[in-house]
């Protein structure tokens, strides 16, 4: 998959002021890292293979302490979705009709991430017209970084 990351700067019309930002812990700080490169990566125990999200430092299936990153295509389907009525924060409500989906990951439908479904990765959050929400419609992962520098994964439509 060819990553797409487009910077903030970018899209003055989502300057991102006010938006809600990950705060990376120091287990899921390698996932922001790959996102900030236009690579989707899950964590996965060392041992026995099993993918976790959201990272954390044991292995709920083997118990182990040991990890790797896997590299993900960035392809899966929306999950759920919702559009929110009214916006609860005020940097929401300058983009109404914004969407927040959740994605099940195409290699494993049990690890699910949110975030919004966008025409381009700089687009603004209410760039998708919510009619066009499906439930198992196919996505690809795309990557903005936002404003203080953190990369958040985007969703993009695969047939638009």
């Amino acid at each position: 998959m060819t990553p797409i990351v487009a910077p903030a700067t970018d899209n003055p019309s989502d300057s991102g002021d006010g938006l809600l930002l990950p705060v990376p812990d120091e287990d899921g700080a390698p996932f922001w890292e790959y996102a900030a490169r236009g690579e989707l990566r899950i964590q996965a125990c060392a041992d026995c293979g099993a993918l976790r999200f959201p990272p954390r430092p044991c292995c709920p299936h083997c118990r182990s302490f040991t990890a790797c990153w896997q590299r993900m295509s960035g392809r899966g389907r929306i999950w759920s979705y919702v559009v929110p009525h009214p916006p609860l924060l005020p940097a929401y409500a300058a983009q109404p009709g914004y969407n927040a989906i959740v994605v099940e990951l195409a290699e494993s439908p049990r690890i699910r991430l949110v975030g919004n479904l966008v025409t381009a990765a700089d687009a603004p959050l209410n760039s998708v017209d919510p009619a066009r929400l499906r439930i198992g419609a196919p996505v690809k992962a795309a990557f903005h970084t936002m404003p203080g520098g953190v990369t958040v994964p985007r969703w993009l439509l695969e047939r638009p």
